[in-house]
């Protein structure tokens, strides 16, 4: 009998400590290009004012308002076909899909929270309201498309 629970005691811990080790080391990210891992860290910001991501035939400039009205622009460079593929792909947005495309929730690490307090990302293209949700907009290059924090 105490050879079993010896038995038990020993699985115990060893099922213990295989808990607690988690998983591997994730090794730093060293590339310039940040956010162009898709696992990266949805609050982290991407885009800073002046910068130019991603590479490919397609070239806009993307503008983001904040909620005190602070503005970066960047060069968004891609060969995705539709803005919110675009920006997804480089981690400068984050959402959920709707019935009306892409709802986008965050914005280079700033979450607008409509439950909370009633603020969300508006999508403006060549300054102008857009009609179409950003996944579903197509890139025209040399266009500006525009996200603004709003209320």
């Amino acid at each position: 009998m105490k050879k079993f629970f010896a038995f038990i005691l020993a699985l115990v811990m060893a099922l213990s400590l295989m808990a607690c080790g988690g998983g591997a080391a994730k090794p730093a990210d060293d590339h310039q290009n940040a956010g162009m891992d898709s696992a990266a860290d949805p609050a982290a910001p991407v885009v800073t004012d002046g910068a130019t991501l991603g590479e490919g035939q397609h070239s806009f400039t993307l503008e983001i308002a904040d909620a005190d009205g602070k503005m970066i622009t960047a060069t968004i460079n891609t060969d995705e076909e539709t803005v919110g593929a675009a920006l997804s792909k480089l981690n400068i947005v984050q959402g959920d899909p709707g019935d009306y495309g892409l709802y986008i929730k965050t914005v280079n690490g700033v979450t607008a929270d409509y439950d909370k307090d009633k603020t969300y990302w508006a999508f403006y293209i060549d300054g102008e309201y857009a009609s179409t949700a950003a996944d579903m907009t197509a890139i025209t290059d040399g266009s500006v498309y525009k996200l603004a924090i709003t209320q």
